[in-house]
């Protein structure tokens, strides 16, 4: 979740490092730091809040050197503070390190080294790593590292220099994501491809347990055992224009708009040239181990989570498969019936989610087949399972996702309609209709688009309010769901979702006058019933606003104070329509509480902690 810069070449390093931070920003962060050999020796400078303090501080005493490494923190162990941003040293200031992750074990260690006369200066577990790296110096720096991560739990992506060694930047890859950056005379290390994109499209992508060794010009690769490895380089075919707002005031925003392109993206290459079936290649599985499939387990977290509840329904429904949904952080824990006949599916935009990573490995461990739905090619969950659906939505900046929630909606529905195909529990005339309805979609979610400032209007009034409340049924309550969480997460009001239905049993003591109450009502066969849920909320002085389907507007807005209607689609692929609209009261209700849309406070794009 935070972010990692690293350089060794002749060019000045302060300014690569800086850059390539700013490039890391949407990850989240609340301080940042770097740490360069200049002519005094190994100089760190770092500060809380965002960069601009420490490109500030720089300002007037710039580090100047060719070799340095720099870090974006989120605060895990100790608050936010110039102390406890990295990069940390040890005692001497000869050895600095950069971390993301957590190290399980760190008070253990932190107690030996206390032992031993080690000073400590921040509540960090990462200042644990200076030291023991310094503890375990005996002339190499690499020997160093390796001794020092194999007493080491946890997580960790580490960056590590020392004065002793200043020809050598030191990388280490576990359970965090880490890449390294080939260029000519030079070479870098990147928490994520942006970071060092400017520079180089040619990457090597660190698997768990594996390490790099930097030098102007070369980089040695190899496991923390000291077995020499290679790899094949990949080469990035985007580049960072993608990541640029063109035009728009916030990335968020950018990525809402871009959502029919992403549609678009997801669909290609997997639907028959006639239209009538879903080719999905990257599956392994023969259609007899497909009809051996008993149950699936759909795990993910945050709004990967609530794709998931979409995609139960679409799997359950389509292909007849038993599905269960499960948060990941708590998947492991409660011990899952999990057998070879269990297909897994595990949905991660980052493809390094620590929770979804330690669920697929769960998973496999007890011989299931898991099926990865990601956005990004290279990435952890890609790389480990079985079989993997890239979403193709283009590289997702703002903290809150939205066209990498809606691309893993089009993924699952594709899913579904391919198991059908394979079971048979859906003829070739229905496949056919759901195909047609969803190459409409991306025309449709325009046209919702083109009415933002309608939708602009209503979040503008949702703002002045602390509370709020989203309620549906079916797959309506799966979009409530992540409708609520995109309000909260940027805007901070209080918002919860609730199943209409379940309204009576307790939820409508919290309905009070002029409460807001989003519901979600476009599943034909629940009409009825949703309408009578509307009312007990009506009757109790709740302000209601309505997402239905065009063509119900008349009847439901008889019951409610606001209404927009979304263009009509099939009920199974309402959610990726419906969800949009939701999405853009989100941004406007933050904009008009003066919040920092893209960066929410206390949290991270890519959360590679448990």
């Amino acid at each position: 979740m935070c972010g990692i810069v690293g350089y060794i070449g002749k060019r000045d390093s302060q300014d690569i490092l800086i850059e390539g931070l700013k490039k890391l920003e949407y990850r989240g962060y609340d301080s940042a730091g770097i740490a360069v050999f200049t002519k005094n020796g190994l100089e760190v400078r770092k500060s809380i809040g965002r960069l601009a303090n420490l490109e500030e501080k720089l300002g007037g005493q710039p580090l100047a050197g060719s070799v340095g490494i720099g870090h974006t923190r989120w605060a895990t162990h100790g608050k936010p503070s110039d102390v406890n941003s990295h990069p940390h040293t040890d005692n001497s200031h000869k050895f600095s390190v950069v971390h993301n992750g957590i190290i399980e074990n760190y008070l253990d260690l932190k107690e030996e080294l206390i032992a031993k006369g080690c000073k400590f200066v921040s509540e960090t577990d990462t200042e644990v790593i200076s030291h023991l790296v310094a503890d375990e110096y005996d002339g190499d720096i690499v020997k160093a590292v390796q001794r020092a991560v194999k007493r080491m739990r946890g997580a960790f992506a580490l960056g590590v220099l020392t004065e002793f060694e200043p020809d050598r930047l030191v990388a280490v890859r576990f359970a965090s994501p880490l890449v390294i950056g080939v260029g000519k005379g030079e070479n870098f290390i990147g928490s994520d491809i942006p970071a060092i994109l400017e520079h180089t499209r040619d990457v090597y992508i660190l698997n768990d347990g594996e390490m790099a060794i930097l030098t102007q010009n070369g980089v040695e690769l190899m496991t923390i055992d000291g077995e020499f490895i290679s790899k094949e380089i990949f080469h990035v075919d985007w580049d960072l224009e993608t990541a640029e707002k063109a035009g728009f005031d916030h990335f968020m925003l950018k990525e809402i708009f871009e959502q029919p392109k992403a549609y678009r993206n997801t669909m290609m290459g997997r639907i028959s040239d006639d239209g009538r079936s879903v080719e999905l290649k990257e599956i392994g599985m023969t259609a007899e181990q497909i009809r051996g499939i008993r149950k699936v387990h759909i795990v993910a977290c945050g709004t990967a989570f609530h794709a998931g509840l979409v995609g139960k329904t679409v799997i359950e429904d389509l292909a007849r498969i038993p599905v269960e949904t499960d948060v990941a952080s708590e998947y492991r824990y409660r011990s899952p019936i999990i057998t070879p006949d269990t297909l897994v599916i595990v949905v991660s935009q980052s493809g390094e989610t620590a929770d979804t990573l330690a669920a697929l490995r769960e998973a496999k461990r007890h011989g299931a087949r898991v099926l990865a739905i990601t956005n990004v090619v290279g990435s952890s969950v890609a790389r480990e399972a079985d079989d993997v659906i890239i979403t193709q939505a283009g590289p997702e900046i703002a903290v809150a996702s939205t066209k990498a929630y809606t691309s893993q909606l089009i993924a699952f529905y594709l899913l579904g309609l391919y198991l059908a195909q394979n079971v048979g529990t859906r003829d070739e005339a229905y496949v056919t209709d759901v195909l047609m309805a969803m190459n409409e979609l991306p025309e449709q979610v325009e046209r919702i688009l083109d009415s933002a400032d309608v939708l602009k209007q209503i979040a503008e009034s949702v703002a002045k309010h602390n509370n709020l409340f989203f309620i549906g049924r079916g797959v309506d309550f799966a979009v409530a769901q992540e409708g609520s969480l995109k309000l909260k997460e940027i805007s901070y009001i209080h918002s919860e979702a609730y199943p209409a239905g379940e309204l009576k049993h307790g939820t409508l003591a919290l309905i009070e006058e002029d409460i807001p109450v989003i519901s979600v009502i476009t599943q034909e066969g629940l009409y009825e019933k949703t309408l009578s849920n509307i009312k007990e909320v009506k009757a109790r002085g709740a302000h209601v606003l309505a997402l239905v389907n065009a063509g119900h507007e008349e009847e439901v807005g008889k019951s409610v104070d606001e209404l927009f209607s979304i263009p009509k689609t099939l009920p199974i692929l309402a959610p990726a329509l419906s969800v949009v609209p939701l999405q853009l009261i989100a941004y406007y209700a933050s904009l008009a509480r003066g919040n920092d849309v893209d960066k929410p406070r206390n949290l991270a794009k890519s959360v590679t902690v448990e």
